[in-house]
């Protein structure tokens, strides 16, 4: 059992808080209230990001001290949004959320995952009805250990969950939220997932 803060409160905060408690962990969800954040943050073995991406690093920079030798799941996309509302052009080209998130919580272990398919198949990528793949971007081997098995624990098989390397390869999956928009327009709102095919 690992204690699980899950910050943010929306449908992707809401579904992963849901599926890692019925995996057995200890898991509590907290909202904007910057004093909520900071007291289940410090209680925390692994804090979920599950904000919005836009806002991310700003709420996460506050929480610095709260967050210290934690392990920071970053779920969220940082995009400007387009007519439609929906991701138009990333909100910092030529880096990533992860990536600021990293440099501005250096006590922090960042690990970018989830963050490449819609938010239903993140905690059920069975329902899919070909191979999903996650990726994985962080600087620590352990903290991304530690992932791998809460991912697992979400239905991801070891085969699924793609290594990429240091948090430097996040601005890559995190570019790949430019092509939502066009699904969406094409296919609807269904559930889909990058896959990686060899």
């Amino acid at each position: 059992m690992t204690t699980i803060s899950v910050l943010g409160r929306g449908r992707v905060g809401g579904a992963l808080a849901d599926a890692l408690t019925r995996a057995g962990h200890e898991v509590t969800t907290v909202g904007s209230a910057p004093g909520a954040a900071a007291a289940a943050v410090r209680n925390a073995r692994v804090v979920v990001n599950a904000t919005p991406g836009d806002s991310s690093l700003e709420r996460l920079t506050a929480l610095r001290d709260d967050l210290r030798d934690t392990i920071l799941v970053d779920v969220s996309n940082a995009t400007l949004d387009d007519a439609d509302g929906l991701p138009g052009d990333l909100l910092y080209p030529g880096s990533s959320l992860a990536e600021r998130l990293q440099e501005a919580l250096p006590r922090t272990r960042v690990v970018k995952t989830l963050n490449t398919m819609l938010y239903p198949v993140m905690t059920a990528p069975a329902m899919l009805t070909g191979t999903p793949s996650v990726f994985l971007s962080g600087e620590d081997p352990e903290a991304k250990r530690t992932v791998r098995d809460l991912l697992a624990d979400l239905g991801w098989q070891k085969e699924w969950i793609t290594d990429l390397g240091g948090i430097r390869t996040a601005r890559a999956t995190e570019a790949a939220i430019l092509f939502v928009p066009h699904l969406i327009r094409t296919r609807g709102f269904t559930p889909f997932a990058l896959s990686v095919t060899v």
